[in-house]
């Protein structure tokens, strides 16, 4: 076992986002991405199965998918996903999120 102390990943890139990589295995990856306001991470997918969280540790902003469909992001909300479901997201405020990823990629 070991522990993240998150607060210590709180940097911003001020060009838009950080990305940072908490833990990465076979099994799993988890990666904080700090955005600053109006950065955008934008929409994508990934070729294989799995699934995905992204969850919104500090600020607000929008969780994008495709065919321009929106959802409010705010500090404690999280979206899973498949991954190859098209996911992004919109900040409108500075934002961090953390994102987990399995199988890794």
């Amino acid at each position: 076992m070991h522990k993240i102390d998150l607060e210590a990943t709180r940097e911003f890139n001020p060009l838009g986002m950080k990305a940072i990589v908490l833990h990465d295995s076979e099994f799993f990856k988890i990666l904080n991405f700090n955005l600053k306001a109006g950065a955008l991470f934008p929409i994508h997918s990934h070729d294989l199965d799995g699934q995905l969280s992204i969850l919104v540790i500090e600020g607000e902003g929008e969780f994008l998918a495709d065919n321009e469909l929106t959802m409010s992001a705010k500090t404690g909300d999280m979206l899973i996903s498949d991954i190859r479901e098209p996911h992004g997201v919109k900040a409108t405020t500075d934002m961090r999120i953390v994102v987990t990823i399995a199988p890794p990629i």
